[in-house]
């Protein structure tokens, strides 16, 4: 089974149904442009992550795994990483990040001001490259909706606005609400279970999956590929992190509970993508 085959099994939502929408290497694509700008003089990255859970007033256990994941994998490349976020996902990247990451945390503010902090930290970290990894993206109306359609823009910082007029991009997403489904925006619609008013802020490279972090680690794998060179994390360094982050007040997206479960898969589920991604590199 293909990289994309195997982050987007067990589809629950309807994300696959836009597989044709994209290039069928769609994982490869996303890492070339990472090594492309491997090359460029400076190597700063910014990863964002983030999803706030209403329901249970806390951020859900997709999305900071992932990006971990990649930010491992692009300090082994050479990458200065930043991991940008909000203050209620801080807790979770700093339980493994700040060991020698710095975490942003960016206001929940108007327009205005998100722009203006977006502006300054763009211009401290000269990105080469920004990735976001399950991270709410504004619709049409400038709302940030969640897959039930309520609204969590009073819980939600702009991060979107470090998207806007910059290059090397890449979104990944679920869900059909996040950064980087705007270059989708107009097929999302079409699929039942998916948003009728999707997010709109685009990117250079989209990469969908069943499970956010599953498309994290399906990007490390299509870039373990071009080097050469086996980047994924193990199984049970996913479960560590997950087990931290619950811990720490993460809660399964699906349920709103605090459990050891993403997006509705228990651990053993879960880890079944990430195991499937080692054997296809061992192939």
């Amino acid at each position: 089974m293909s990289i994309e085959g195997i982050i987007l099994s067990h589809d629950r939502r309807g994300i696959s149904e836009l597989r044709g929408r994209l290039p069928a290497d769609f994982c490869h694509d996303a890492a070339a442009l990472i090594l492309r700008a491997v090359r460029q003089s400076r190597r700063a990255a910014i990863i964002t992550t983030g999803f706030y859970v209403a329901s249970a007033r806390a951020p859900e256990t997709d999305g900071p795994p992932g990006a971990l994941a990649l930010g491992e994998c692009l300090d082994r490349l050479g990458f200065d990483v930043t991991y940008v976020t909000d203050e209620h996902t801080v807790p979770l990247l700093s339980c493994a990040a700040l060991k020698k990451n710095e975490v942003i945390a960016f206001p929940i503010a108007d327009r205005d001001s998100s722009e203006r902090f977006a502006s300054h930290v763009l211009t401290d970290i000269q990105p080469s490259l920004i990735i976001s990894v399950e991270r709410c993206g504004p619709n049409s109306s400038g709302q940030y909706l969640n897959m039930a359609g309520e609204d969590i823009t009073p819980y939600t910082a702009r991060i979107d606005c470090l998207f806007i007029g910059q290059r090397n991009t890449i979104g990944i997403g679920d869900g059909g609400n996040e950064i980087g489904m705007g270059n989708l925006a107009r097929h999302i619609p079409s699929i039942r279970n998916l948003p009728q008013d999707p997010a709109l802020t685009p990117v250079d490279k989209l990469v969908i999956a069943s499970v956010s972090n599953w498309g994290g680690y399906g990007l490390v794998a299509a870039l373990s590929k071009l080097v050469k060179h086996n980047l994924l994390p193990s199984v049970e360094w996913e479960k560590e992190i997950i087990i931290e982050m619950v811990r720490k007040g993460a809660v399964d997206g699906m349920s709103g509970q605090r459990e050891l479960a993403v997006d509705g898969f228990d651990m053993k589920q879960n880890s079944r993508a990430l195991e499937q991604l080692h054997r296809a590199l061992a192939r």
